[in-house]
């Protein structure tokens, strides 16, 4: 397939991988094959990694600037674009340029998103027309948080949390701490200790303040630094986990008590001033690009 560019001024551009925050974790089974079965929801935050796409001749697809200690065949953005090249047999190459702002290992999800935003970004400049369903589909064999980044939009999420409904959530201000730790998502899911038979509930009771994260009592047994990160944040506000962590998160009502908070934290933790979007900032561009 030759390469079809959609638009040759689109290329130059920077394209958003924006984190995302489970805002609730519930574990309610596991499969035959040890995956956990969950209920979850996603929310976008304003908080994003950027991409460049540079169209290169030789049909290969390479990074600009390898992350440290971590294979260029490894990096999900790379596997992300020569899965796409394998499912549509597209000749075209890439050279992709990462501007990394996302802590790695915080479970905000920041390699997933690299990954949606390479696999939703060149659909659109090779010119591969793939629906999104597919997209996901292609996402879902690099992570299982990959597909709502495909999906850009606030969700209910089942199943291992590829099945997704979208909801509209407040869009809150946030101020979000990463300690200094790097939680072992794989150690967490096997632990003896983690809770596996919640209780389903429904959008209605998330909405209403049902929103538990099953994982948070073993993750300060083994990475007591992540407790001590809610404790503080909970000086302002409910204090919660995102995913596995290690990221923990906090949301308020005006900007003002948000930055409070974060300057209070700034000086101890490594902490960010967000706000949450119900619409992937990646998804918002391609809109104003089309």
């Amino acid at each position: 397939m030759s390469q079809k560019q959609y638009d040759q001024s689109a290329w130059p551009g920077k394209w958003p991988a924006p984190a995302k925050l489970n805002l609730m974790l519930r574990i309610v089974g596991q499969r035959p094959d040890g995956y956990h079965l969950l209920q979850t929801v996603f929310q976008f935050i304003d908080l994003c990694d950027w991409i460049t796409f540079h169209p290169v001749d030789d049909g290969r697809v390479s990074l600009q600037k390898p992350i440290p200690g971590v294979a260029e065949a490894d990096d999900l953005t790379v596997r992300a674009a020569k899965l796409l090249k394998a499912a549509t047999g597209c000749e075209s190459g890439v050279r992709i340029e990462v501007e990394k702002n996302l802590p790695m290992g915080g479970g905000l999800g920041g390699g997933s998103s690299d990954a949606a935003t390479t696999l939703v970004v060149l659909n659109e400049l090779w010119g591969l027309h793939l629906s999104m369903e597919k997209l996901m589909e292609l996402g879902l064999a690099l992570g299982a948080d990959v597909p709502v980044f495909v999906y850009g939009n606030s969700s209910w999420a089942e199943g291992v949390g590829e099945k997704l409904e979208k909801i509209s959530i407040k869009e809150h201000w946030l101020v979000v701490i990463k300690p200094e730790c790097h939680v072992n998502t794989k150690e967490i899911f096997s632990s003896k200790n983690l809770t596996r038979n919640s209780k389903s509930i429904k959008i209605a009771d998330f909405i209403a303040g049902q929103h538990q994260n099953d994982c948070v009592e073993v993750v300060c047994q083994l990475y007591p630094i992540v407790k001590d990160a809610l404790v503080d944040l909970s000086r302002f506000s409910e204090a919660r986990l995102t995913g596995t962590g290690a990221c923990v998160f906090a949301q308020f009502d005006s900007e003002s008590a948000a930055v409070s908070a974060y300057r209070s934290l700034k000086d101890k933790w490594q902490v960010f001033l967000s706000k949450g979007v119900n619409e992937s900032p990646l998804i918002s561009k391609l809109k104003i690009g089309k």
